[in-house]
């Protein structure tokens, strides 16, 4: 089989790689689709590398075909159309994949739509409903709204009935998320968004952050917070550290839970591949959740998306399409 290929001096190149072969609970799925995450731009400079075990092939995400099954599998039979939450491999014409981590594709999308669903929705659930305990009617702050996993996250709070604040880089960001459900947010260019997220959280404060931007912005995040608050940190693009008042971390019973998906065990990737499926599959079937993608490109010319991606003009996923 074809797999993107990344050399020393980081360049890629679609070449030939030896097909994975399915153990005894795993999925060879035929990849039609996959997207690219953020972390795959961290991966080929060397700096995220898989956890042990995992696929040396960058790729998060894939929606494709059955092509075989472990002696173990029971769910999915060959030809069955599906996607996949992936410790990696995406990038390429085949991979194989834990049964848990595997979803049938929701009714009435392309494999390219597909694509784009099981890392951020994963991502969001996880750490919104899951890490923070999200209930309805609380109020979340979406750092980086116009992102994959800030896409999802709107939709998942506006479907589930909870009011959220973005944050993004744009003024047409910024009227996306508000399209898909954000009750209001703010453009980081135009100055701090403490104020604007202070008056949408009024006096009881924040119940859940959502935050991918980490040291920059936690002394703002914890001043939010009310009381029994919950920061999950989900990346630090701003950077790894920073000073934390813990007084005002005690004084708020606040939590800061630091939380990632690709090195957590299968049982977990399992619980909760199985909630979105139950919770979330049927709302995107209804039309009432969809995959955001901002751009769908040919395998072969997978720098190129790479580089849009690093422009941070994109909203929501770009795609890969695999021949």
């Amino acid at each position: 089989m074809k797999a993107v290929l990344v050399s020393e001096d980081s360049s890629l190149s679609w070449s030939e790689f030896e097909e994975p072969a399915p153990a005894d609970q795993e999925v060879l799925i035929k990849i039609h689709a996959t997207a690219i995450n953020r972390a795959d731009l961290m991966q080929r400079r060397g700096f995220y590398p898989p956890p042990p075990g995992a696929s040396p092939v960058m790729g998060l995400e894939c929606a494709g075909e059955v092509a075989a099954v472990g002696d173990q599998c029971t769910r999915y039979a060959i030809g069955d159309k599906v996607c996949a939450l992936l410790a990696g491999g995406g990038y390429a014409q085949y991979t194989a994949v834990d049964e848990g981590s595997v979803l049938p594709m929701p009714a009435g999308l392309s494999f390219e739509q597909a694509a784009g669903l099981p890392e951020v929705f994963a991502t969001a659930w996880l750490n919104i409903f899951i890490e923070a305990g999200l209930e309805a009617g609380e109020k979340v702050i979406i750092h980086a709204g116009a992102s994959g996993v800030g896409t999802a996250a709107i939709q998942l709070c506006n479907a589930f009935g909870s009011p959220c604040f973005v944050t993004v880089g744009s003024a047409d960001k910024l009227d996306t998320c508000l399209a898909l459900g954000a009750s209001a947010g703010s453009n980081r260019h135009e100055g701090s968004f403490l104020d604007k997220a202070a008056e949408f959280a009024g006096a009881q404060g924040i119940d859940v952050i959502l935050d991918p931007v980490g040291a920059g912005y936690l002394a703002d995040n914890l001043s939010l917070l009310g009381v029994g608050g919950r920061l999950v940190l989900i990346g630090l693009m701003s950077g790894a550290t920073a000073e934390l008042d813990l007084g005002q971390l005690m004084i708020k019973r606040a939590r800061v839970i630091g939380s990632t998906l690709r090195a957590r065990p299968l049982g977990e990737k399992a619980m909760v591949m199985s909630q979105l499926e139950e919770k979330v599959w049927p709302r995107i079937e209804a039309g009432e959740i969809k995959s955001i993608i901002e751009q769908v490109f040919p395998i072969t010319e997978v720098a190129a998306a790479h580089d849009l991606i690093a422009t941070d003009k994109t909203t929501g996923k770009v795609i890969l399409a695999v021949e």
